[in-house]
């Protein structure tokens, strides 16, 4: 299966409005290895640094499931990941982990219980859902890289919902600094409590945001891209932040934000998409940090199954 990059937040819509990305991670679960045990292999980002064992999250999340649902763990596995993500960058690479884990462990389930090989559309993808926002505290990363498109997710009593809202074909450079920003350490930046105006700020330019990318309003978004409850907190944490998303507006961005928590920053632009890169990824080196830049595609699609 694969499952796309994300951006969470898009400036105001903090854990409600996310994204997804045209970058992808691939997974493959084999279960007909040959062998009694467990094998992961990492190809590409986090091939140096993620586990190869069963706490891998992906993992992790999978044998959870099977363990609610009252399933053993197959006795022979092979997980095969194929990364285009990188980690703790904002991309939502444990988002993509976690979704994949739980769309496993739901064909896992569904061919217990129906004695036969399941077709990808037998899985309910709403109570996939359910359960990331679960297990991921907030569903703006989760929800796009299940469903694809701009998503934005809030909750009914004690259930979770989204809306896509389309958007016209859409691009933007995302630089991420080589900058250790983890989602705790950025959590723990924002205060305990928030002001009513801060509040009505952020409401209010949510919901222009998703209009102007809805109807192409360059004017508008660069207007409403302005948040009051978590990057006047975050991007000074991060070194050289401020300067690239300065760069970034001065290079022909039409609005910057953080992706996600962080450290990774996010321009949208109509054109000028390797200036803007190269111009943030400039003012991160002279904060002493190195960065890459990637010019993608917002993707309509969310994450992809397939049952061989």
């Amino acid at each position: 299966m694969s499952v796309p990059a994300t951006s969470a937040n898009l400036g105001p819509g903090f854990d409600s409005m996310g994204i997804a990305l045209d970058l992808w991670n691939d997974f493959v679960l084999r279960l007909d290895g040959g062998h009694a045990g467990l094998e992961v292999t990492v190809v590409g980002e986090g091939e140096d640094s993620l586990p190869r064992d069963e706490t891998h999250l992906a993992l992790a999340v999978l044998f959870e499931e099977l363990q609610r649902r009252g399933l053993p763990r197959p006795a022979s596995l092979r997980l095969e990941c194929r990364n285009q993500i990188p980690s703790a960058s904002g991309l939502g690479s444990s988002s993509s982990a976690v979704v994949a884990g739980l769309l496993m462990a739901a064909a896992l389930r569904l061919s217990v219980e129906r004695g036969r090989r399941i077709r990808p559309h037998e899985i309910d993808l709403s109570r996939v859902l359910a359960r990331a926002v679960e297990i991921e505290g907030h569903g703006d990363n989760v929800t796009p890289a299940i469903f694809g498109g701009l998503q934005v997710v809030y909750t009914h009593g004690e259930h979770y919902r989204n809306r896509a809202i389309p958007i016209p074909p859409t691009r933007v450079v995302v630089c991420v600094p080589d900058f250790l920003y983890l989602t705790s350490e950025a959590r723990a930046a924002l205060p305990k409590q928030i002001c009513h105006a801060d509040a009505v700020f952020n409401i209010g330019h949510a919901m222009l945001v998703a209009e102007a990318l809805r109807s192409q309003d360059d004017a508008l978004l660069a207007d409403a891209m302005r948040d009051a409850l978590h990057e006047r907190y975050r991007l000074p944490s991060i070194p050289g932040a401020l300067d690239a998303r300065q760069a970034a507006l001065e290079a022909g961005a039409i609005a910057v934000c953080l992706s996600g928590a962080g450290p990774g920053l996010m321009a949208f632009a109509r054109r000028a998409h390797d200036i803007i890169g190269e111009a943030m990824v400039g003012a991160f080196r002279r904060a002493g940090l190195s960065a890459r830049y990637w010019v993608l595609s917002a993707s309509s699609g969310g994450a992809r199954v397939q049952i061989g």
